[in-house]
């Protein structure tokens, strides 16, 4: 089946303490959303590339390619006013058929296993996610009082998240909601049940100085 992936780059960088937003930020010299970009084109270049950016940073995303001899083929959508309207804007570009992912600009560590592995799922269930396990204590708070959780009961969720354009189109056609956190969940309005798929740990969400060190050392890996 034909393969897109809408990758969204929306972040301000504001938890990253500095000007310049985290998306572009160097890791092992290289920005980190060209890595994510390269991550899919290595899975496939046959894949339909679609990057969401803020239309404000464009212009210096330009001037990054042009430096760094970027030339992996994409389209570019408008980022919009959340995510959802973000991944809106890039469903304009898309294609009617095939699957479509959509996975975050700043996780360019996703393994090409799980990528292989969501689209293969979506192709025959509709709609994949992948999820890694809880290894910490968790706790429910509640007032001032908290309890422990079992924590086998949970997952931490990562992209890309993979379903058929059909269905992906039909489910951003609803209104927004607050509630719509994450792709799956504006699929789930619709009644539609989503698949898991074994994640990999190393597809950290890079979102903090931290994460910034973690990224570096696992360029290296």
């Amino acid at each position: 089946m034909k393969k897109q992936i809408i990758i969204v780059a929306g972040g301000k960088g504001l938890r990253m303490g500095g000007e310049i937003p985290k998306q572009f930020l160097p890791v092992n010299g290289k920005p980190v959303l060209m890595l994510t970009l390269e991550t899919f084109y290595r899975f496939d270049p046959q894949i339909k590339i679609i990057l969401v950016l803020p239309r404000e940073q464009q212009t210096y995303w330009n001037e990054l390619c042009v430096k760094y001899h970027f030339e992996i083929p994409y389209l570019l959508a408008d980022g919009g006013e959340t995510r959802f309207h973000s991944v809106k804007n890039g469903l304009s570009m898309a294609d009617d058929d095939g699957l479509i992912g959509i996975h975050d600009g700043v996780r360019p560590f996703v393994s090409q296993e799980v990528i292989a592995h969501c689209f293969d799922a979506a192709s025959t269930k509709e709609a994949a996610i992948p999820v890694i396990d809880v290894v910490e204590t968790v706790r429910k708070i509640d007032g001032e009082e908290s309890v422990t959780v079992d924590r086998n009961s949970y997952k931490l969720v990562q992209t890309p998240q993979v379903f058929t354009s059909s269905l992906l189109k039909r489910a951003y056609n609803q209104e927004y909601s607050p509630l719509f956190t994450d792709d799956a969940s504006v699929v789930e309005a619709m009644g539609i049940k989503v698949v898991l798929v074994p994640g990999n740990r190393e597809n950290i969400k890079i979102t903090t100085p931290f994460d910034m060190i973690i990224a570096n050392a696992l360029v290296n890996v």
